[in-house]
């Protein structure tokens, strides 16, 4: 008797889902607990696998919307296992399903999932130089991020100086294929899932909080100096590299115990405050932007928080992160500048009241604090505060930021805790 293969829940209060790539054709031979199919929600990407041994059957198409307990397909365990030379994927007809891959042909494209062989278009990878490691030898996405490694830069959110290498590739929008002079083509395509959420909670927020925003600036100088005189030294001590981040989280972290309604929600007629400091750290994806969260940061040492957002962005952009990794966070830390941002006014991350935006260090004349009247170059930082005036007075906003400004500008005071 066939296993149905159904949907299951991402997550509380998540109903719908969006079929994502097969990674295995109708008519194949599956291992029980191999992975063959992922599915989208607003949220999480989740990979499901063949609850049985036996030969596969798909009733749902790449991109269908679907709902939790819906059946995408079954698992024929009694079925006669083929022979390499037997096997005949089924046609998408007779499975209701997207046509399977064909059989290796020398260039890598066939071999390759949907998602890989867009990956690889948008980076510019050689399929056909690459050996898969998914089942039956199929190229992964893993497999093209891998290869397209090289060409990166360091992670992105430990990264905003100008003097060191541009955003990394795999935090950057898809580049827009090359249209020929005169071509007045039209394309759509639909809004995957979370990016549909992404809009949704950004509307909300503008609707629903007083939103308002205070800028400053930070001397950057402290904290580049301090970097490259520790950085190979943590390094090897640590494992990971003394990112910038690190030094604004724990900037943060003070501020907030200072300032202790910026880390708080309003809930109802009531303001909820927290005891402790969750910040989450806004991460670019190829399917929008996720917010995974560092817990407990007040608890933390520079070396934890290089470690966790490492581990986090990391796992972001392979949409392997659970749904309790994104939520609850009381506070946000946004990194424009990565992408070269000289300024912007970050959105509220509901139902939070503060959100930092760093943005991108350029040199920039200004007075030198210890010889009044005479202008000197520095590495300057503009930063912004998003905040809900609902529950954050002004004067609380401006001291929230001067508070990291001074921190940030004397990093050795920050890590002894002064």
């Amino acid at each position: 008797m066939p296993v149905q293969i159904t949907i299951p829940s991402p997550g509380e209060s998540i109903t719908d889902v969006v079929v994502g790539p097969w990674h295995k054709a109708s008519g194949e031979w599956v291992q029980k607990d191999e992975i063959i199919v992922e599915i989208e929600s607003d949220k999480v990407t989740l990979e499901i696998p063949a609850p049985e041994s036996g030969l596969l059957h798909r009733v749902a198409e790449d991109g269908a919307e679907m709902t939790v307990g819906d059946v995408i397909g079954s698992i024929e365990p009694a079925a006669q296992r083929p022979t390499a030379e037997t096997v005949q994927p089924v046609t998408a007809a007779q499975s209701n399903a997207a046509p399977a891959p064909s059989a290796p042909t020398g260039d890598g494209e066939s071999k390759a999932t949907s998602v890989a062989r867009k990956l690889a278009a948008d980076r510019g990878v050689d399929l056909a130089h690459l050996a898969g490691t998914g089942s039956s030898g199929r190229i992964t996405k893993s497999d093209v991020l891998a290869a397209a490694a090289p060409q990166a830069g360091p992670d992105p959110t430990r990264r905003t100086s100008a003097d060191e290498e541009g955003p990394d590739p795999s935090h950057s929008l898809s580049p827009t294929p090359a249209a020929a002079p005169g071509d007045r083509a039209v394309r759509r395509q639909r809004m995957s899932k979370l990016r549909r959420r992404v809009a949704e909670r950004l509307v909300a927020a503008q609707h629903t909080a007083a939103m308002l925003t205070t800028f400053n600036e930070a001397d950057m100088s402290g904290v580049i100096r301090l970097r490259k005189q520790h950085k190979e030294e943590f390094l090897q001590k640590h494992g990971v590299g003394l990112g910038f981040m690190s030094f604004f989280v724990k900037a943060c972290v003070s501020a907030l115990r200072q300032f202790p309604r910026v880390n708080a929600y309003i809930v109802g007629d009531e303001i909820e405050y927290h005891d402790y400091v969750d910040i989450s750290i806004a991460v670019g994806t190829e399917k929008g932007l996720v917010v995974p969260v560092i817990r407990n940061a007040e608890a933390m040492s520079f070396a934890d928080i290089e470690k966790t957002i490492l581990d986090l962005a990391t796992r972001a952009r392979e949409s392997k992160l659970a749904l309790e990794e994104m939520t609850g966070g009381t506070f946000t830390i946004s990194n424009g500048g990565v992408y070269g941002s000289m300024l912007s006014t970050p959105i509220l991350n509901p139902p939070q009241s503060g959100i930092l935006g760093m943005h991108n260090i350029t040199n920039r004349p200004v007075e030198d604090p210890g010889t009044p009247g005479q202008v000197v170059l520095r590495p300057m930082m503009y930063l912004a505060l998003s905040y809900d005036h609902r529950i954050v007075d002004g004067a609380e906003a401006v001291g929230f930021l001067v508070h990291v400004k001074n921190c940030i500008e004397n990093p050795q005071r920050m890590m002894l805790g002064l």
